[in-house]
């Protein structure tokens, strides 16, 4: 009975020890086999703020001032009004619209692939407090914390 129970046990460690072993790496939540986005992030900087500043709060600023402007007093007096309220109203519109779109900071963050060791460099809108030497993956362009 020994002997029986000795041989299947040898008998199956030798199947399993034929099976092919497949690497499978970390990825987020979930695991993958053989990342090809995988990499470390090596620097990241600020690379200042973009908005999609167009410029139409303060045109219409202007037009409502210039016409507001245009109602006070005669002659040159109305003249001088209505530059006065075109400027003013220009600058209100500006402001009103610069407070609506807000900017954003932007981060220039350069990985190193764990394939290949190449390094890439991604600009993006969020940081997600990555540091130097973090593990990432590219999910559609955009560097993601491997967690």
């Amino acid at each position: 009975m020994l002997k029986r129970i000795l041989l299947t046990g040898a008998a199956m460690l030798l199947v399993a020890s034929c099976a092919p072993v497949q690497q499978v790496q970390a990825r987020g939540n979930y695991y993958e086999r053989g990342c090809e986005d995988c990499g470390r992030v090596i620097r990241i900087e600020s690379i200042g703020q973009r908005s999609n500043h167009l410029g139409g709060g303060t045109v219409l600023g202007a037009i409502v001032g210039g016409a507001l402007g245009n109602q006070v007093g005669k002659g040159d007096g109305r003249k001088a009004a209505t530059i006065v309220g075109a400027l003013a109203g220009g600058a209100v519109g500006h402001d009103i619209e610069k407070d609506r779109r807000g900017s954003r900071s932007y981060y220039r963050i350069v990985v190193r692939m764990d394939r290949g060791g190449r390094t890439y460099s991604y600009e993006q809108a969020d940081d997600y407090r990555l540091r130097r030497g973090d593990r990432v993956y590219i999910d559609n362009g955009y560097v993601v914390p491997a967690r």
